[in-house]
Protein backbone atom coordinates (compact mmCIF):
# COMPACT_ATOMS: atom_id res chain seq x y z
CA UNK A 1 0.00 0.00 0.00
CA UNK A 2 1.41 3.55 -0.82
CA UNK A 3 1.92 6.00 2.14
CA UNK A 4 0.22 9.50 1.89
CA UNK A 5 3.69 11.19 1.30
CA UNK A 6 5.26 8.63 -1.25
CA UNK A 7 7.69 11.06 -3.82
CA UNK A 8 8.38 9.81 -6.51
CA UNK A 9 10.67 11.51 -9.93
CA UNK A 10 7.55 10.62 -12.54
CA UNK A 11 4.33 9.30 -11.15
CA UNK A 12 2.94 7.16 -14.43
CA UNK A 13 -0.90 7.42 -14.23
CA UNK A 14 -2.12 3.63 -15.78
CA UNK A 15 -0.13 0.07 -16.22
CA UNK A 16 -1.16 -0.70 -19.74
CA UNK A 17 1.69 -1.35 -22.11
CA UNK A 18 2.38 2.28 -22.43
CA UNK A 19 2.96 2.82 -19.34
CA UNK A 20 5.13 -0.13 -18.12
CA UNK A 21 7.34 0.22 -20.96
CA UNK A 22 7.68 4.35 -19.85
CA UNK A 23 8.51 3.19 -16.59
CA UNK A 24 11.35 0.77 -17.95
CA UNK A 25 12.87 3.74 -20.00
CA UNK A 26 12.83 5.79 -16.99
CA UNK A 27 14.03 3.28 -14.43
CA UNK A 28 16.96 2.56 -16.92
CA UNK A 29 18.13 5.85 -16.82
CA UNK A 30 18.11 6.44 -12.96
CA UNK A 31 14.34 7.97 -12.74
CA UNK A 32 12.64 6.69 -9.80
CA UNK A 33 8.95 5.91 -11.04
CA UNK A 34 5.47 5.14 -9.43
CA UNK A 35 2.86 3.58 -11.67
CA UNK A 36 -0.67 3.69 -10.69
CA UNK A 37 -3.34 1.74 -11.87
CA UNK A 38 -7.13 1.45 -10.82
CA UNK A 39 -7.64 -2.05 -12.07
CA UNK A 40 -7.03 -4.68 -10.10
CA UNK A 41 -4.00 -5.77 -12.40
CA UNK A 42 -2.00 -4.26 -14.68
CA UNK A 43 -2.24 -4.71 -18.72
CA UNK A 44 -5.17 -2.33 -19.54
CA UNK A 45 -6.98 -3.53 -23.08
CA UNK A 46 -4.14 -6.24 -23.49
CA UNK A 47 -6.21 -8.80 -21.00
CA UNK A 48 -6.34 -12.42 -21.33
CA UNK A 49 -9.44 -14.60 -19.64
CA UNK A 50 -8.44 -18.17 -17.82
CA UNK A 51 -11.21 -20.58 -18.06
CA UNK A 52 -10.45 -24.57 -17.29
CA UNK A 53 -7.21 -24.11 -18.65
CA UNK A 54 -7.76 -22.22 -21.41
CA UNK A 55 -6.39 -18.54 -22.21
CA UNK A 56 -8.92 -16.14 -23.79
CA UNK A 57 -7.42 -13.11 -25.15
CA UNK A 58 -10.18 -10.16 -24.84
CA UNK A 59 -9.47 -8.28 -28.21
CA UNK A 60 -6.55 -10.52 -29.47
CA UNK A 61 -4.68 -7.23 -31.52
CA UNK A 62 -2.37 -8.90 -33.64
CA UNK A 63 1.26 -8.18 -33.52
CA UNK A 64 3.90 -8.51 -36.10
CA UNK A 65 7.82 -9.72 -35.52
CA UNK A 66 8.75 -6.46 -37.49
CA UNK A 67 7.32 -3.89 -34.73
CA UNK A 68 10.63 -2.37 -33.82
CA UNK A 69 9.53 -1.39 -30.45
CA UNK A 70 8.98 -4.78 -29.49
CA UNK A 71 13.14 -5.33 -29.65
CA UNK A 72 13.53 -1.78 -28.54
CA UNK A 73 11.65 -1.77 -25.29
CA UNK A 74 13.73 -2.11 -22.30
CA UNK A 75 12.23 -5.42 -20.56
CA UNK A 76 11.15 -7.33 -22.78
CA UNK A 77 13.89 -9.57 -23.63
CA UNK A 78 12.03 -12.34 -22.45
CA UNK A 79 8.84 -12.24 -24.19
CA UNK A 80 8.43 -15.02 -26.66
CA UNK A 81 5.95 -14.83 -29.63
CA UNK A 82 4.53 -17.42 -31.25
CA UNK A 83 3.82 -16.80 -34.96
CA UNK A 84 1.29 -17.27 -37.33
CA UNK A 85 2.13 -19.97 -40.62
CA UNK A 86 3.71 -17.80 -43.05
CA UNK A 87 1.74 -15.61 -44.71
CA UNK A 88 -2.42 -16.52 -44.40
CA UNK A 89 -5.30 -18.27 -45.64
CA UNK A 90 -7.71 -16.84 -47.62
CA UNK A 91 -11.51 -18.67 -47.67
CA UNK A 92 -12.58 -17.26 -51.14
CA UNK A 93 -14.70 -18.69 -53.72
CA UNK A 94 -15.97 -21.76 -51.88
CA UNK A 95 -12.26 -23.03 -51.42
CA UNK A 96 -9.05 -22.03 -49.29
CA UNK A 97 -5.60 -20.34 -50.84
CA UNK A 98 -2.47 -20.60 -49.00
CA UNK A 99 -0.97 -17.14 -50.01
CA UNK A 100 2.51 -16.30 -48.24
CA UNK A 101 3.96 -12.85 -47.65
CA UNK A 102 6.54 -11.46 -50.35
CA UNK A 103 9.51 -13.20 -50.92
CA UNK A 104 10.86 -9.72 -52.87
CA UNK A 105 10.50 -7.98 -49.45
CA UNK A 106 14.22 -9.86 -49.30
CA UNK A 107 14.63 -8.80 -52.95
CA UNK A 108 12.77 -5.97 -54.43
CA UNK A 109 15.06 -6.03 -57.59
CA UNK A 110 13.73 -9.85 -58.64
CA UNK A 111 10.02 -8.92 -57.27
CA UNK A 112 10.44 -5.91 -60.39
CA UNK A 113 12.27 -8.39 -63.23
CA UNK A 114 9.53 -10.59 -62.60
CA UNK A 115 7.09 -8.47 -62.87
CA UNK A 116 8.31 -7.02 -66.47
CA UNK A 117 8.87 -10.15 -67.71
CA UNK A 118 5.00 -11.50 -67.00
CA UNK A 119 4.08 -8.25 -68.56
CA UNK A 120 5.39 -8.67 -71.76
CA UNK A 121 4.60 -12.35 -71.72
CA UNK A 122 1.69 -13.48 -74.60
CA UNK A 123 -1.83 -12.84 -73.57
CA UNK A 124 -3.23 -16.16 -72.31
CA UNK A 125 -2.25 -19.04 -69.43
CA UNK A 126 1.08 -18.09 -68.66
CA UNK A 127 3.94 -21.19 -68.49
CA UNK A 128 5.06 -22.58 -66.11
CA UNK A 129 8.14 -20.29 -65.46
CA UNK A 130 6.18 -17.82 -65.41
CA UNK A 131 4.24 -18.59 -63.24
CA UNK A 132 6.91 -19.54 -60.75
CA UNK A 133 8.47 -16.31 -61.21
CA UNK A 134 5.27 -14.48 -60.31
CA UNK A 135 4.93 -17.00 -56.86
CA UNK A 136 8.80 -16.13 -55.92
CA UNK A 137 8.50 -12.19 -56.52
CA UNK A 138 5.13 -12.24 -54.98
CA UNK A 139 2.48 -14.13 -52.95
CA UNK A 140 2.81 -18.14 -53.38
CA UNK A 141 0.79 -21.11 -52.91
CA UNK A 142 1.93 -22.88 -49.98
CA UNK A 143 2.81 -26.86 -49.92
CA UNK A 144 -0.21 -28.63 -49.55
CA UNK A 145 -2.82 -26.44 -51.56
CA UNK A 146 -2.95 -29.19 -54.41
CA UNK A 147 -2.25 -28.87 -58.72
CA UNK A 148 -5.74 -27.45 -58.77
CA UNK A 149 -5.32 -24.25 -56.49
CA UNK A 150 -2.19 -23.24 -58.38
CA UNK A 151 -3.84 -23.98 -61.30
CA UNK A 152 -7.14 -22.14 -60.44
CA UNK A 153 -4.38 -18.97 -59.28
CA UNK A 154 -2.78 -19.20 -62.60
CA UNK A 155 -6.23 -18.52 -64.61
CA UNK A 156 -6.95 -15.79 -62.41
CA UNK A 157 -9.37 -17.37 -60.18
CA UNK A 158 -8.24 -16.89 -57.31
CA UNK A 159 -8.95 -13.80 -54.86
CA UNK A 160 -5.14 -12.00 -55.15
CA UNK A 161 -6.48 -12.47 -59.39
CA UNK A 162 -3.86 -13.98 -61.63
CA UNK A 163 -0.06 -14.24 -62.29
CA UNK A 164 0.68 -10.77 -63.41
CA UNK A 165 -1.62 -8.99 -60.41
CA UNK A 166 0.34 -11.35 -57.80
CA UNK A 167 3.50 -10.42 -58.99
CA UNK A 168 2.70 -6.52 -59.37
CA UNK A 169 1.32 -7.19 -55.80
CA UNK A 170 4.29 -8.40 -54.43
CA UNK A 171 6.17 -6.23 -55.90
CA UNK A 172 4.11 -3.16 -54.23
CA UNK A 173 4.19 -4.35 -50.67
CA UNK A 174 8.56 -5.06 -51.89
CA UNK A 175 8.93 -1.10 -52.14
CA UNK A 176 6.41 -1.04 -49.30
CA UNK A 177 8.96 -2.57 -46.91
CA UNK A 178 11.68 -0.88 -47.76
CA UNK A 179 10.59 2.20 -47.51
CA UNK A 180 11.68 4.46 -44.63
CA UNK A 181 9.22 5.24 -42.72
CA UNK A 182 9.88 8.78 -42.70
CA UNK A 183 8.99 8.91 -46.44
CA UNK A 184 5.62 6.66 -46.29
CA UNK A 185 4.94 9.45 -43.50
CA UNK A 186 5.19 12.20 -46.61
CA UNK A 187 3.00 10.17 -48.98
CA UNK A 188 -0.06 11.74 -49.89
CA UNK A 189 -2.83 10.91 -47.15
CA UNK A 190 -6.42 9.58 -47.96
CA UNK A 191 -8.69 7.02 -46.33
CA UNK A 192 -6.96 3.80 -46.83
CA UNK A 193 -10.14 2.15 -48.83
CA UNK A 194 -10.03 5.19 -51.47
CA UNK A 195 -6.43 5.31 -51.40
CA UNK A 196 -6.24 1.79 -52.54
CA UNK A 197 -8.45 1.98 -55.11
CA UNK A 198 -6.28 5.21 -56.37
CA UNK A 199 -3.23 3.10 -56.85
CA UNK A 200 -4.37 1.49 -59.79
CA UNK A 201 -4.11 -2.22 -58.19
CA UNK A 202 -7.18 -4.72 -59.58
CA UNK A 203 -10.45 -4.57 -57.75
CA UNK A 204 -10.29 -8.18 -57.51
CA UNK A 205 -6.81 -8.08 -55.71
CA UNK A 206 -8.15 -5.21 -53.34
CA UNK A 207 -11.47 -7.10 -52.65
CA UNK A 208 -10.01 -9.98 -52.35
CA UNK A 209 -7.05 -9.43 -50.53
CA UNK A 210 -6.07 -6.20 -49.30
CA UNK A 211 -9.47 -5.27 -47.47
CA UNK A 212 -9.51 -7.96 -45.45
CA UNK A 213 -6.31 -8.44 -44.38
CA UNK A 214 -6.47 -4.22 -43.64
CA UNK A 215 -9.65 -5.10 -41.70
CA UNK A 216 -8.27 -7.22 -39.67
CA UNK A 217 -4.77 -5.70 -38.63
CA UNK A 218 -6.62 -2.31 -38.69
CA UNK A 219 -9.94 -3.40 -36.91
CA UNK A 220 -11.56 -1.18 -39.56
CA UNK A 221 -13.65 -3.34 -41.72
CA UNK A 222 -15.16 -0.17 -43.43
CA UNK A 223 -10.95 1.19 -44.26
CA UNK A 224 -11.45 4.08 -43.39
CA UNK A 225 -8.37 4.80 -41.47
CA UNK A 226 -5.34 6.81 -43.05
CA UNK A 227 -3.46 5.47 -45.71
CA UNK A 228 -0.41 6.57 -44.15
CA UNK A 229 -1.78 3.99 -40.86
CA UNK A 230 -2.62 1.25 -43.30
CA UNK A 231 0.82 1.60 -45.40
CA UNK A 232 2.58 1.15 -41.78
CA UNK A 233 0.52 -1.97 -41.12
CA UNK A 234 1.29 -3.53 -44.60
CA UNK A 235 4.54 -2.24 -44.51
CA UNK A 236 5.19 -4.88 -41.34
CA UNK A 237 3.06 -7.25 -42.81
CA UNK A 238 5.70 -7.50 -45.85
CA UNK A 239 8.91 -7.56 -43.27
CA UNK A 240 7.82 -9.74 -40.78
CA UNK A 241 5.32 -12.54 -39.16
CA UNK A 242 2.23 -11.96 -37.43
CA UNK A 243 2.30 -13.48 -34.36
CA UNK A 244 0.70 -13.67 -30.70
CA UNK A 245 3.02 -13.44 -27.17
CA UNK A 246 3.33 -16.93 -25.70
CA UNK A 247 0.70 -17.33 -22.63
CA UNK A 248 -1.93 -14.91 -24.00
CA UNK A 249 -1.73 -10.94 -24.44
CA UNK A 250 -1.63 -10.21 -20.59
CA UNK A 251 2.24 -12.34 -21.21
CA UNK A 252 3.24 -8.47 -22.36
CA UNK A 253 2.09 -5.92 -19.64
CA UNK A 254 2.90 -8.95 -17.13
CA UNK A 255 6.35 -9.29 -18.31
CA UNK A 256 7.10 -5.46 -17.69
CA UNK A 257 6.06 -5.47 -14.65
CA UNK A 258 7.40 -7.98 -13.19
CA UNK A 259 10.48 -6.72 -14.26
CA UNK A 260 10.51 -3.59 -12.72
CA UNK A 261 12.10 -2.62 -9.60
CA UNK A 262 9.92 -3.70 -6.94
CA UNK A 263 7.45 -1.39 -5.75
CA UNK A 264 7.13 0.21 -8.40
CA UNK A 265 3.80 -0.48 -9.73
CA UNK A 266 0.31 -0.27 -7.42
CA UNK A 267 -3.06 -1.54 -8.63
CA UNK A 268 -5.63 -0.28 -7.28
CA UNK A 269 -5.02 3.00 -7.27
CA UNK A 270 -7.65 5.45 -8.51
CA UNK A 271 -5.97 8.97 -10.06
CA UNK A 272 -8.75 11.42 -9.30
CA UNK A 273 -6.57 14.33 -10.58
CA UNK A 274 -3.18 15.44 -11.60
CA UNK A 275 -0.74 18.15 -11.52
CA UNK A 276 2.69 18.80 -12.69
CA UNK A 277 4.25 17.92 -9.66
CA UNK A 278 1.46 15.79 -8.21
CA UNK A 279 -1.71 13.61 -8.28
CA UNK A 280 -4.43 12.64 -5.97
CA UNK A 281 -5.46 9.45 -5.52
CA UNK A 282 -8.86 8.15 -3.57
CA UNK A 283 -7.11 5.42 -1.68
CA UNK A 284 -4.10 7.68 -0.80
CA UNK A 285 -3.96 11.09 -0.77
CA UNK A 286 -1.95 13.33 -2.75
CA UNK A 287 1.46 12.11 -4.54
CA UNK A 288 4.10 14.64 -4.99
CA UNK A 289 6.58 14.20 -7.81
CA UNK A 290 8.49 15.90 -10.29
CA UNK A 291 6.59 15.00 -13.33
CA UNK A 292 3.23 12.96 -14.36
CA UNK A 293 2.80 11.23 -17.93
CA UNK A 294 -0.99 10.03 -18.13
CA UNK A 295 -0.58 6.55 -19.80
CA UNK A 296 -4.47 5.46 -19.48
CA UNK A 297 -6.69 5.01 -22.58
CA UNK A 298 -8.10 8.24 -24.36
CA UNK A 299 -11.17 8.08 -22.62
CA UNK A 300 -9.67 8.22 -18.94
CA UNK A 301 -6.98 10.38 -19.88
CA UNK A 302 -10.06 13.46 -21.22
CA UNK A 303 -11.20 12.71 -17.69
CA UNK A 304 -8.38 13.73 -16.01
CA UNK A 305 -7.35 16.26 -18.33
CA UNK A 306 -10.72 17.73 -19.86
CA UNK A 307 -10.03 18.96 -23.34
CA UNK A 308 -7.81 16.40 -24.33
CA UNK A 309 -9.45 14.65 -27.78
CA UNK A 310 -11.69 11.53 -27.28
CA UNK A 311 -11.37 9.33 -30.75
CA UNK A 312 -14.21 6.99 -31.77
CA UNK A 313 -13.79 4.15 -31.58
CA UNK A 314 -13.63 0.38 -33.60
CA UNK A 315 -15.64 -2.52 -31.55
CA UNK A 316 -14.19 -5.44 -31.50
CA UNK A 317 -15.92 -8.88 -30.63
CA UNK A 318 -13.68 -12.00 -29.50
CA UNK A 319 -15.74 -15.29 -29.86
CA UNK A 320 -13.66 -18.78 -28.40
CA UNK A 321 -14.66 -21.86 -29.16
CA UNK A 322 -13.23 -25.29 -27.96
CA UNK A 323 -13.44 -28.71 -29.46
CA UNK A 324 -11.49 -32.26 -29.63
CA UNK A 325 -11.57 -32.41 -33.79
CA UNK A 326 -10.05 -28.86 -34.47
CA UNK A 327 -10.23 -28.00 -38.64
CA UNK A 328 -7.04 -29.18 -40.21
CA UNK A 329 -6.02 -25.30 -40.84
CA UNK A 330 -2.74 -25.81 -38.78
CA UNK A 331 -1.29 -22.53 -37.39
CA UNK A 332 -2.69 -20.66 -40.60
CA UNK A 333 -4.62 -16.98 -39.66
CA UNK A 334 -7.87 -17.21 -42.00
CA UNK A 335 -9.67 -14.33 -43.64
CA UNK A 336 -12.50 -14.41 -45.91
CA UNK A 337 -11.94 -12.93 -48.79
CA UNK A 338 -15.73 -12.71 -49.82
CA UNK A 339 -16.69 -11.12 -46.39
CA UNK A 340 -19.88 -13.75 -46.51
CA UNK A 341 -20.41 -13.44 -42.48
CA UNK A 342 -19.61 -11.73 -39.62
CA UNK A 343 -15.93 -13.06 -39.10
CA UNK A 344 -13.36 -11.21 -39.92
CA UNK A 345 -10.55 -13.35 -39.33
CA UNK A 346 -9.82 -16.61 -37.40
CA UNK A 347 -7.63 -18.99 -36.06
CA UNK A 348 -7.06 -22.47 -34.55
CA UNK A 349 -5.06 -20.41 -31.68
CA UNK A 350 -3.63 -23.69 -29.98
CA UNK A 351 -1.79 -24.29 -32.76
CA UNK A 352 -0.04 -21.18 -32.95
CA UNK A 353 0.60 -20.75 -28.95
CA UNK A 354 -0.30 -24.44 -27.49
CA UNK A 355 0.02 -22.65 -24.00
CA UNK A 356 -3.56 -21.15 -24.44
CA UNK A 357 -5.63 -24.86 -24.02
CA UNK A 358 -5.42 -27.75 -22.07
CA UNK A 359 -4.06 -30.66 -23.81
CA UNK A 360 -6.41 -32.84 -25.84
CA UNK A 361 -8.36 -29.78 -26.82
CA UNK A 362 -8.11 -27.25 -29.43
CA UNK A 363 -9.08 -23.24 -28.74
CA UNK A 364 -10.38 -21.52 -32.11
CA UNK A 365 -10.99 -17.41 -31.63
CA UNK A 366 -12.29 -15.61 -33.98
CA UNK A 367 -12.97 -12.02 -34.26
CA UNK A 368 -16.11 -9.68 -35.17
CA UNK A 369 -15.23 -6.15 -36.21
CA UNK A 370 -17.94 -3.69 -35.65
CA UNK A 371 -21.65 -3.97 -34.51
CA UNK A 372 -21.99 -7.35 -33.55
CA UNK A 373 -25.49 -9.42 -35.65
CA UNK A 374 -28.55 -9.75 -32.69
CA UNK A 375 -27.81 -13.33 -33.43
CA UNK A 376 -23.98 -13.59 -32.60
CA UNK A 377 -23.88 -16.94 -32.01
CA UNK A 378 -25.71 -18.89 -34.55
CA UNK A 379 -24.29 -16.30 -37.10
CA UNK A 380 -20.29 -16.93 -35.75
CA UNK A 381 -20.89 -20.80 -36.02
CA UNK A 382 -22.40 -20.56 -39.59
CA UNK A 383 -19.93 -18.68 -41.12
CA UNK A 384 -16.93 -20.96 -39.17
CA UNK A 385 -18.51 -23.99 -41.03
CA UNK A 386 -18.23 -22.03 -44.26
CA UNK A 387 -14.70 -20.70 -43.64
CA UNK A 388 -13.00 -24.05 -42.33
CA UNK A 389 -15.22 -26.89 -43.89
CA UNK A 390 -16.52 -28.39 -40.61
CA UNK A 391 -19.60 -29.08 -38.50
CA UNK A 392 -19.48 -26.80 -36.02
CA UNK A 393 -22.32 -27.44 -34.00
CA UNK A 394 -20.88 -29.84 -31.29
CA UNK A 395 -18.12 -26.85 -30.59
CA UNK A 396 -18.54 -25.68 -27.29
CA UNK A 397 -18.45 -21.60 -27.09
CA UNK A 398 -16.29 -20.73 -23.86
CA UNK A 399 -16.42 -16.99 -24.20
CA UNK A 400 -17.59 -14.31 -25.92
CA UNK A 401 -15.54 -10.77 -25.16
CA UNK A 402 -17.84 -7.53 -26.77
CA UNK A 403 -14.79 -4.31 -26.54
CA UNK A 404 -16.78 -1.29 -27.80
CA UNK A 405 -13.96 0.89 -27.39
CA UNK A 406 -11.44 -1.70 -28.50
CA UNK A 407 -9.23 0.09 -30.79
CA UNK A 408 -9.16 4.14 -31.75
CA UNK A 409 -9.77 5.34 -34.88
CA UNK A 410 -7.30 6.65 -36.89
CA UNK A 411 -9.75 8.38 -40.07
CA UNK A 412 -7.63 10.72 -42.68
CA UNK A 413 -5.83 12.97 -41.74
CA UNK A 414 -4.42 11.02 -38.91
CA UNK A 415 -1.63 12.83 -36.94
CA UNK A 416 0.81 9.88 -36.31
CA UNK A 417 2.71 12.54 -34.16
CA UNK A 418 0.39 13.81 -31.82
CA UNK A 419 2.39 15.91 -29.04
CA UNK A 420 2.80 13.60 -25.91
CA UNK A 421 4.29 16.85 -24.16
CA UNK A 422 1.29 19.17 -22.67
CA UNK A 423 3.82 21.21 -20.67
CA UNK A 424 6.82 21.13 -18.85
CA UNK A 425 5.98 18.49 -15.85
CA UNK A 426 2.84 17.11 -17.97
CA UNK A 427 2.56 14.00 -20.46
CA UNK A 428 0.96 11.69 -22.00
CA UNK A 429 1.27 8.82 -23.87
CA UNK A 430 -1.10 5.89 -25.50
CA UNK A 431 -1.80 4.05 -28.73
CA UNK A 432 -4.35 7.57 -29.19
CA UNK A 433 -1.24 9.16 -29.42
CA UNK A 434 0.57 7.19 -32.19
CA UNK A 435 -0.88 4.46 -34.49
CA UNK A 436 -3.76 2.12 -32.67
CA UNK A 437 -1.57 -0.67 -32.27
CA UNK A 438 0.79 -2.23 -29.33
CA UNK A 439 3.64 -0.96 -31.98
CA UNK A 440 1.99 2.71 -31.34
CA UNK A 441 1.80 2.26 -27.96
CA UNK A 442 5.00 1.56 -27.05
CA UNK A 443 6.72 4.31 -29.47
CA UNK A 444 4.14 6.84 -28.01
CA UNK A 445 5.77 5.88 -24.38
CA UNK A 446 9.53 6.11 -26.09
CA UNK A 447 8.23 9.55 -27.39
CA UNK A 448 7.13 10.28 -24.02
CA UNK A 449 9.99 9.53 -22.16
CA UNK A 450 12.36 11.48 -24.24
CA UNK A 451 10.26 14.17 -23.19
CA UNK A 452 10.80 13.80 -19.76
CA UNK A 453 14.32 12.84 -19.56
CA UNK A 454 15.45 16.12 -21.10
CA UNK A 455 12.92 18.24 -19.01
CA UNK A 456 14.56 16.77 -15.66
CA UNK A 457 17.95 17.09 -17.20
CA UNK A 458 17.09 21.01 -18.01
CA UNK A 459 19.11 23.62 -15.76
CA UNK A 460 16.69 25.26 -13.31
CA UNK A 461 13.15 24.22 -12.22
CA UNK A 462 11.50 22.27 -15.38
CA UNK A 463 8.18 23.88 -14.27
CA UNK A 464 9.35 27.42 -16.22
CA UNK A 465 8.63 26.03 -19.19
CA UNK A 466 5.82 27.76 -21.82
CA UNK A 467 3.32 25.09 -22.03
CA UNK A 468 2.34 24.28 -25.93
CA UNK A 469 -0.38 25.70 -27.71
CA UNK A 470 -3.33 24.50 -26.54
CA UNK A 471 -4.58 23.38 -30.60
CA UNK A 472 -1.18 21.51 -29.93
CA UNK A 473 -1.79 19.85 -26.50
CA UNK A 474 -5.38 18.53 -27.75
Amino acid sequence: MLEPAYQADVVIVGAGVAGLSAAHRLTSQGVTVAVLEAAPCVGGRMSTEKIDGFRLDRIGQLLSTAYPELRLTPGLDGLVLRPFAPGILLHGDGRHHRVDAPAGARSARGALRAVRALASAPRGMPGPGLVAASRRAAFRVLPGAGQATVARAARGAAPLGGAVDQARLGAALTRLAHLPVERLLTRPELPAGQALAARGLPARTIDGFLRPLLAALLCDPALTTSSRCADLALRAFAGGRLCVPEGGAEALPELLAQTLPAGSVHTGVRVTSVATTSVATAEHGEIRCRAVLLATDARAAAQLLPGLRVPDFHPVTVVHHTTDDPPRTGSALLLDADRGGPVAHTAVISEVDPSRAPSGRALISSTVLGTPPPDLETAVRTHLARLYGTPTRRWETLAVHHTREAVPAMPAPHDLRRPVRLLAGLYVCGDHRDTSTVQGALHSAHRATAAILKDLGAAGSMHRANPVPAAQAA
